[in-house]
């Protein structure tokens, strides 16, 4: 039996008004690929949201802190952009949820991450946000007027707060799509195994899964656990939210749920805007069964202004993968590798050469090129070399010239 319950904590479960800005909060890096999701693939935006609504209770309940449930965003990227198909990314998070749980009951997460290297996730993290990138341009141009007003929204709401940007155009988007379509009767999403389309195998899955478990096992595990630590004093390990993450998605998706991680970002989010305990998750989980039962409504979604949500989320997720890195050379260059290939190739391809230069495969001039003051001072003291000599040798040479 697997022992989630995390240590250190006594107050699992609280009452405030900061309990309901967190979850309202956390919305804010879900609700815009879940609505794009439901909106442009065959996936089901009700058991997308009940999916969600779903797991906000459980591991609200289980851990007592405000862990965050968010999309696997490299596989719903890549499935809004039409990169892969559905079946493709219901492959791929079955995929991925197996690989967690086997990684998280071995114990190998932290050595798992240590062999991607933090600059590599950051450059699938930018790849992902190019290929939304170029699919939110298509849809902008379907109504550029639509998107003129959307984009002069956007500035006047970024004005006060950059982070509610997505979510405030998703409501104009609704109050849009109401007004024009009216509020359906509220339906609830049928029980059953793959009710929108089978897994298949394929290259596509392949590509997904391994760009999604490149940010997962970094963003969604370690990250994750150390932000819960820092800010929840709670212990709780990076293999066991993979394993948590495992047995989510090996149980949600093949009843039409998204793929589900536990990303850093949600939990940051949450607790800016006030979440402390579980009771956050028990907010959102109600918040997502609701949007579950009316989600007729997004169907009448203006197109267009979806596109300039997704043009926000792109610029969130680029902006992160170049301020979190100390190598945006390498970030930026699987980046590109990916628009000109595809996303697994990329991510293959800055592993690869990630690994050689950790090894020292690398030339002397190249390596000392792409190496930062840590990085150089780190590595002269494996070889008896002092900061305070290195210090010393560069002086003399600047007094030399």
């Amino acid at each position: 039996m697997v022992d989630f319950t995390p240590a250190y904590r006594t107050d699992r479960f609280g009452i405030s008004l900061g309990e309901v800005t967190g979850a309202i909060g956390d919305s804010v890096t879900v609700l815009p690929l879940v609505v794009a999701l439901g909106l442009l693939t065959p996936a089901s935006l009700p058991h997308l949201l009940a999916g969600f609504a779903l797991f906000q209770v459980i591991w609200g309940v289980i851990y007592g802190v405000p862990l965050s449930v968010e999309p696997m965003k490299a596989l719903a990227g890549l499935a809004i952009a039409g990169t892969i198909t559905y079946g493709d990314l219901v492959a791929a998070g079955l995929l991925a949820g197996g690989f967690l749980l086997v990684a998280g009951r071995l114990g190998a997460l932290s050595r798992i991450e240590s062999l991607i290297g933090e600059p590599v996730v950051r450059g699938v993290q930018f790849a992902v946000a190019l290929v939304l990138a170029v699919a939110a341009i298509e849809l902008v141009a379907e109504s550029p007027t639509v998107a003129a007003a959307g984009i002069a929204a956007a500035l006047a709401v970024a004005a006060v707060s950059k982070r509610a940007v997505a979510i405030v155009l998703l409501g104009l988007g609704v109050v849009w799509a109401a007004s024009s379509a009216g509020v359906p009767t509220p339906t609830f999403p049928a029980v059953g195994i793959f009710p929108t389309g089978e897994p298949t195998v394929s290259f596509g899955a392949i590509e997904g899964l391994t760009a999604q478990l490149a940010m997962t096992v970094g963003n969604a595990a370690v990250a994750t656990s150390l932000l819960l630590s820092d800010l929840y004093d709670a212990d709780i390990s990076p293999d066991r939210l993979a394993e948590s993450m495992g047995i989510m998605n090996l149980t949600a998706v093949p009843l039409g749920a998204l793929p589900m991680c536990h990303g850093s970002g949600g939990l940051a989010g949450k607790y800016v805007f006030g979440a402390r305990t579980g009771s956050a998750n028990l907010v959102a989980g109600g918040l997502y069964g609701g949007l579950a039962l009316f989600s007729g409504v997004l169907f009448a979604f203006p197109l267009a202004l979806l596109g300039v949500v997704l043009l926000v989320v792109s610029a969130s997720l680029a902006r992160v993968a170049f301020t979190s890195t100390d190598q945006p050379i390498l970030v930026g260059a699987i980046g590109g590798l990916a628009i000109a290939t595809n996303v697994g190739i990329a991510f293959v391809a800055g592993a690869f050469w990630w690994r050689l230069r950790e090894a020292g495969f690398l030339s002397g001039r190249e390596l000392l090129l792409d190496m930062s003051w840590a990085d150089l001072f780190e590595r002269a003291e494996r070889y008896g070399i002092t900061a305070d000599q290195i210090s010393a040798t560069l002086e003399a040479r600047r007094d030399d010239n």
